[in-house]
């Protein structure tokens, strides 16, 4: 309570000074100078009253001060006091657990309005005994499921029971799952939805994320056709941009009176580069068009090892030219139900990739194995090249993407399209400085 050592020595000098007027007063009474000795216990009456008000206000300004910090209220001003030394540390405190609110209260409103911002529904639940409060619910929820912002987990339930109820069924255990959720009385619309638990200073918070899954497709589909059209316009620009200059180019020749052989050697060269990018939109298009109107595969039972083979056996001319050494590590005797031609297109593709990705390679290497787990086939293809730079990772499935001048991008699309058609997936990975490709098929 008193912390500094001034106020211990303000306290003891009250005190002498209370106890030497005291013995001076009965000193008085003692020698029979009444009056005097009356005089001095009126002095000492003048010192008590002083003592008690000093460690009154004291008291009163320490308390008040500890029952502000202790309720959260930060309102009151002690300026009046802060020039006394003896509050010093006191309104220190107060001063920084003040400015710790502030700064609080200022993240908890960003932090509110980010939520609120947000187009996903999400709340979260605080703990409270053996029942759920309603910790948050952003705006997007509420308007979403036109529930309004209520605190207590049995009026949301009565708002939205096909929510509650799956999250109730799990006991608040996380969850990743699609619900179906009537809202306003219209249809059911599909909602992704994902829970998760956490314990922070002993207090458990339920988070709920929903999302439509109409518009997580719809965001999807976006993204995608945006990247489609940078790269079409991209590949349109490159052949565009230089035939229009070359057509002026001609234009101007042919305005003139006479042409020169230079003239027409110019002419000539034009013409050439115009045919070239010509050709070159039209492989553009037909790939296009391959990827558009690629044919629903006709599965049938295959053998994996002999696919491979055939593979291996038409890319062997190609190998052996580029001196890559190829290990097959696939033995198995496995069925798959697959279309035969499409899943060796899907194989070769991924072969040439690998190599093109050895070139620059010394010691080149391709190794192809498999394994069968939970009724699936997984066909890897590892390889020791380049890589693939982290830049463009999320780029290398997309139409008409490539690295490559000679490349026309839609190899890797066509093989993870296939694949798809076939119910399964395809995907890649770095193991120990090796690019792997995946491919996952359901087996015969």
């Amino acid at each position: 309570m008193f912390k500094t050592l001034q106020t211990y020595k303000l306290l003891f000098f009250r005190l002498l000074a209370i106890i030497a007027a005291i013995e001076i007063s009965i000193y008085f009474f003692k020698i029979n100078l009444f009056f005097t000795g009356i005089f001095g216990f009126f002095i000492v009456f003048l010192l008590i009253r002083e003592m008690y008000f000093y460690v009154r206000n004291f008291v009163l300004i320490y308390n008040k001060t500890i029952a502000s910090i202790l309720q959260d209220d930060f309102s009151s001003d002690f300026k009046k006091h802060k020039e006394n030394s003896n509050y010093n540390d006191l309104f220190q405190l107060y001063d920084t657990l003040k400015n710790r609110q502030n700064e609080q209260i200022s993240k908890d409103i960003i932090y509110r309005s980010i939520l609120n911002n947000i187009e996903t529904g999400i709340i979260i639940l605080q703990k409270h005994d053996n029942d759920w409060d309603i910790f948050l619910m952003n705006d997007y929820f509420s308007s979403h499921f036109n529930v309004p912002k209520v605190s207590k987990w049995k009026y949301l339930k009565n708002q939205l029971p096909s929510l509650c109820e799956i999250m109730e069924v799990d006991d608040f255990h996380e969850i990743k799952t699609s619900v179906e959720i009537s809202i306003n009385e219209q249809n059911n619309q599909t909602f992704v939805l994902q829970a998760s638990r956490t314990e922070i200073f002993e207090r458990d918070y339920y988070i709920v994320l929903l999302d439509s899954i109409q518009n997580v497709v719809e965001k999807k589909e976006k993204d995608a056709w945006v990247n489609l059209m940078k790269v079409i316009s991209h590949e349109l620009l490159n052949s565009i941009t230089p035939i229009r200059s070359i057509c002026q180019n001609l234009q101007d020749l042919v305005e003139q009176d006479s042409l020169s052989a230079e003239d027409l050697e110019d002419i000539k060269n034009s013409v050439e580069t115009m045919l070239r990018r010509s050709d070159h939109l039209q492989k553009f298009v037909e790939g296009y068009r391959k990827l558009a109107m690629l044919p629903s595969p006709k599965k049938e039972k295959t053998e994996l090892k002999d696919l491979i083979d055939n593979c291996l056996q038409i890319m062997n001319p190609l190998f052996k030219k580029d001196g890559i050494e190829v290990e097959n590590s696939i033995s198995l005797k496995r069925l798959i139900n697959v279309d035969a031609q499409q899943t060796e297109q899907v194989i070769i593709n991924l072969l040439t990739n690998s190599i093109n990705a050895l070139k620059n390679t010394s010691k080149k290497q391709i190794l192809i194995s498999a394994e069968a787990k939970e009724n699936r086939i997984f066909i890897k293809i590892t390889d020791n090249g380049n890589g693939i730079e982290k830049e463009i990772e999320n780029k290398i499935f997309l139409p008409f993407f490539t690295t490559r001048n000679e490349g026309a991008g839609i190899g890797l699309t066509l093989s993870k399209n296939i694949i798809e058609a076939h119910g399964g997936y395809i995907s890649f990975k770095t193991e120990n400085e090796k690019t792997v490709f995946e491919i996952c098929l359901v087996e015969g």
